[in-house]
């Protein structure tokens, strides 16, 4: 069966009339399937076809598209966000994208499966179970990939023989945080073992199933002026570049405001650097986020005031009289947005929204509800922390004409 792929659906695979997903495949190449087997040989190469960097690209599913080049990766993100937000009638000044470089990941997660003949830790094979190892990964940043002898052993001794654990890496300032989940359940030898396994391969910290096995350092993240260390698990922009482009973004965005809220505000990434120009009320779901934002603060010097409010915005989100005190405001959504809570900011009479988000459809609809409000959209700012996937974020800017 022959194919012409016209176009990239979501998840980064071609897409052929029918539709027909093929996935390594690129808009305007012709390819041939073998409906027996299902193998694609590629008849017509696009012109934006590169060879892979990474030797484990064909057997990972840690990348979808090593196989395009970077400029196309770069052209088709912008477009993914301006698709959505005409889908919604919108349109805004696409700035360029800024995008992180190889081997720049300081978080992922990794699974680790004992076998007949030993343990494999890496990567889960393309929509499948198997954990396919990757020495050579180009994505992740070596302090994370000379962590691999660490998790081979923890693998060894943790690990039952009939499902993978998953070894969540974050590089902090003290070294590798590693917690790990879907392990065996502890009992004093084991605890014995880790924690000699942690001092001999100098892990900042090391969790088990949810519960801290050992500390030896506090794994530090700098968040402007403040050093944060946030719960094990907890999340943190994947790349220092990307944090980097989207702080930078919302600092803009936020521009003279004295007076400011971060909702949805996790350990205080943008809490803390714009402390540095505003009071910040920062509002979170989770108590123990706040925590450790709430320490970082009170430990750095030269910040201006932060206060903290544990609220869950989805069933609570601020209402309008509360919204009135700032002069900007700060949202960070998961990905599936913050409509109940974008509906009382519409309502409010802030003049200034700075919005960041991992899910440009959910942007689109919040976007829309704030501009059907008389707010403007002026510009977007997509970024690229997520190198060869098909995972975008972004920030704009809303403010009242």
């Amino acid at each position: 069966m022959k194919v012409t792929i016209e176009r990239l659906g979501h998840r980064g695979d071609g897409v052929g009339p029918g539709p027909v997903y093929v996935p390594l495949t690129l808009p305007g190449e012709e390819v041939e399937i073998d409906e027996a087997s299902g193998a694609v040989r590629i008849a017509t190469p696009s012109a934006d076809r590169v060879r892979p960097p990474c030797p484990h690209f064909k057997s990972c599913g840690g990348c979808a598209l090593q196989h395009a080049s970077d400029a196309f990766v770069a052209d088709w993100k912008v477009a993914v966000v301006r698709a959505a937000l005409a889908a919604q009638g919108l349109e805004a000044e696409m700035r360029p994208i800024a995008t992180s470089p190889a081997r720049s990941r300081r978080r992922a997660t990794l699974a680790g499966k004992r076998t007949k003949k030993g343990v494999i830790v890496g990567s889960h094979a393309r929509a499948s179970d198997t954990v396919v190892p990757v020495p050579e990964c180009r994505l992740l940043h070596p302090g994370l990939m000379a962590c691999l002898p660490a998790l081979e052993e923890i693998t060894s001794l943790g690990a039952s023989r009939k499902g993978a654990l998953d070894l969540a890496l974050t590089l902090s300032e003290a070294g590798v945080d590693v917690a790990v989940t879907g392990a065996k359940p502890m009992d004093a030898a084991l605890f014995a073992a880790l924690g000699a396994l942690a001092g001999a391969h100098d892990l900042a910290r090391l969790s088990w199933n949810g519960e801290l096995l050992a500390e030896r350092r506090a794994p530090v993240q700098r968040m402007g002026r403040a050093l944060v260390s946030p719960p094990p698990g907890a999340f943190l922009q994947a790349t220092a570049e990307g944090e980097g482009a989207l702080v930078g973004a919302v600092r803009e965005a936020a521009g003279g405001a004295k007076r400011m809220a971060d909702l949805f505000a996790g350990c205080g990434t943008f809490a803390l650097p714009l402390a540095e120009q505003a009071e910040i009320h920062a509002v979170e779901g989770e108590a123990a986020l706040l925590a450790a934002l709430d320490q970082g603060w009170r430990r750095a010097e030269g910040l201006r005031r932060v206060t903290t409010e544990t609220r869950d915005l989805f069933r609570r989100p601020l209402m309008p009289d509360e919204l009135s005190r700032y002069d900007a405001l700060v949202i960070d959504p998961p990905r599936a947005g913050a409509e109940a809570q974008v509906a009382q900011i519409a309502a409010s009479n802030v003049p200034v929204v700075a919005m960041v988000s991992c899910n440009p459809v959910t942007f689109a609809r919040d976007a829309r509800a704030l501009v059907q409000a008389g707010f403007a959209l002026d510009w977007v700012q997509v970024v690229d922390q997520f190198r060869w996937s098909p995972h975008v974020e972004l920030a704009a800017r809303f403010g009242r004409p």
